[in-house]
């Protein structure tokens, strides 16, 4: 096994495997190269894809969900992702009893047992038969056959449906989705794989759109346990390559298994999205940001992360955008100095034309 890779070869080698360095040809292309996109911020995991594909807009993530090749839903860690439509099920199939299992005393303290999930259910699939419904919509069909949806009740329902693969997200309507049954708006294309096929395929795409990564990264990706992460390498086999000591690419990502090998020095200055992959797709983000610099990206621990702006590989501040007569307008906050606007006035132009917007002052604050 080789020893460990450099930070720098590392990054070189993350920038490349997320289609950062070069680009992809589509949106599909950049949700199947990833993997999963982190999705509960719509808006923001548009820009998450947009990064990736040169040339790109918000109508084009629109038009990959509207072709039912990429799909919106809740697949992993209990929050929305975007997946290639084919591999929903089974990632389902295999975190979302986990994930269930997790919510149990929040389902009890919310009084949602399996009596109020089934006529939640059977109330779903009678109003979705056929049309899709907004969230509005269908909690008050919820509210008409006597579900309450007060609190918190109506999203752990939708939660739980499509935990089970009933509902999903569909038609893109402003800035939201309308909810449709899985099996009108992707109906099943057939035989799903086995569980041991299921980890394998998910850890090679993980490596694939990730790489480098340790199986630490991969269990908290999918929210699975160690032991499955274990065995979702083993079954990988031939499909990922030892990148460093502890570490794994796709076998074709062209990244000798030699931490002294010649590698692309990690270059380029990038306005990634909040909630982008670079950042939150790992256990361990250290090697990309300065573990005293990562509070600045989740103020307070809250969930709640900011755009970031990445220069050679390295998180070296997030950004804020304010508008004002129909400009956009963004302070770059450095986290050891300050700035130079110059730097990135050609990434947050891209940024401002995928949203169809002008792109006024760029500023270090």
């Amino acid at each position: 096994m080789p020893k460990s890779a450099s930070t720098a070869r590392l990054r070189a080698a993350r920038l490349a495997s997320h289609g950062l360095r070069d680009g992809l040809p589509s949106i599909t292309a950049a949700v199947q190269r990833l993997g999963a996109v982190q999705a509960q911020d719509f808006v923001a995991a548009k820009w998450v894809l947009g990064t990736r594909v040169p040339g790109s807009a918000t109508a084009d993530v629109d038009a990959a969900l509207e072709s039912r090749a990429v799909v919106r839903s809740w697949p992993m860690r209990g929050t929305l992702h975007i997946v290639p439509t084919e591999t929903l099920r089974p990632i389902l199939a295999i975190t979302g009893n986990r994930m269930l299992q997790k919510a149990t005393q929040v389902h009890r303290m919310l009084e949602l047992d399996d009596a109020v999930y089934r006529t939640a259910r059977d109330v779903a699939e009678r109003e979705l038969a056929g049309r899709t419904l907004s969230r509005e919509e269908l909690l008050e069909a919820w509210e008409s056959a006597g579900v309450s949806t007060a609190g918190q009740r109506g999203y752990h329902l939708i939660w739980w449906l499509a935990l089970d693969a009933v509902v999903c997200c569909g038609p893109v309507e402003g800035r939201n989705q309308r909810f449709a049954l899985l099996d009108e708006w992707a109906p099943d294309a057939g035989a799903a794989p086995d569980r041991e096929e299921t980890l394998a395929r998910l850890f090679t795409a993980y490596a694939t759109g990730h790489g480098p990564v340790t199986v630490q990264d991969f269990a908290w990706w999918t929210g699975l346990t160690l032991g499955d992460s274990r065995m979702a390498l083993a079954a990988a086999g031939d499909a990922v390559a030892a990148f460093d000591e502890e570490r794994y690419v796709a076998a074709d990502a062209g990244w000798a298994a030699d931490p002294e090998a010649a590698a692309p020095r990690a270059t380029g200055h990038l306005a990634l999205a909040a909630f982008d992959e670079y950042f939150i797709g790992y256990r361990d983000r250290s090697p990309v940001c300065e573990p005293q610099h990562a509070g600045r990206v989740v103020p307070g621990g809250n969930g709640v992360f900011q755009p970031i702006l990445v220069a050679g590989g390295v998180v070296e501040g997030v950004w804020k955008v304010a508008r004002t007569r129909g400009a956009a307008s963004v302070a770059m906050h450095g986290f050891e100095h300050e700035l130079d606007p110059r730097r990135y006035r050609a990434a947050l132009t891209r940024w401002a034309r995928f949203q169809g917007e002008e792109l006024a002052a760029v500023v270090a604050a």
